[in-house]
C-alpha cells in the first residue's frame, strides 16, 4: 500500500473521510500555525495553505523559516524558485512532500528505517 493510501486511511479513521490536497495543506496549516481557533477568514484559510506549502517544501531547499510575526504566524523566506512543473508533476511533488511531513510527525510509519 503506498504512503498516500496509508495517509487516507488514517485521515478516513480521524474525519470520516479521505481528504484531498488541499485540506491536507489546510490541516497542516492549522498545525504549523499552532493556534486554536474555530473560524478562519478567506485570506487566513489562504495563508494558511500557504504556510503549508512552505512548510512541506522547506526539506527541498525551497524555502528557510524566518519566524514568527506580532500575530504569532509563521513566515518563510523563498531561497529558490520552483520549476516549472505540468500538473502530474505539481500532484506527485506535494503529495510526496505530504507523505514527508506526515512520517516526519510520527503519523505514518518510515519505511525507510
Amino acid at each position: 500500500m503506498s504512503d498516500w493510501k496509508t495517509l487516507q486511511k488514517v485521515f478516513k479513521k480521524q474525519f470520516g473521510s479521505e481528504l484531498d490536497h488541499e485540506a491536507v495543506l489546510f490541516l497542516i496549516g492549522i498545525q504549523e500555525l499552532g493556534m486554536v481557533k474555530t473560524k478562519f477568514k478567506k485570506q487566513e484559510k489562504m495563508d494558511l495553505m500557504h504556510i503549508a506549502l512552505c512548510v512541506i517544501l522547506e526539506p527541498y531547499g525551497f524555502y528557510t523559516y524566518t519566524g514568527r510575526d506580532a500575530d504569532g504566524w509563521p513566515h518563510f523566506k523563498s531561497l529558490k524558485a520552483l520549476p516549472f512543473l505540468v500538473s502530474k508533476q505539481q500532484h506527485r511533488l506535494v503529495t510526496e512532500a505530504i507523505v514527508t511531513y506526515f512520517i516526519k510527525q510520527g503519523l505514518i510509519p518510515d519505511k525507510d528505517q
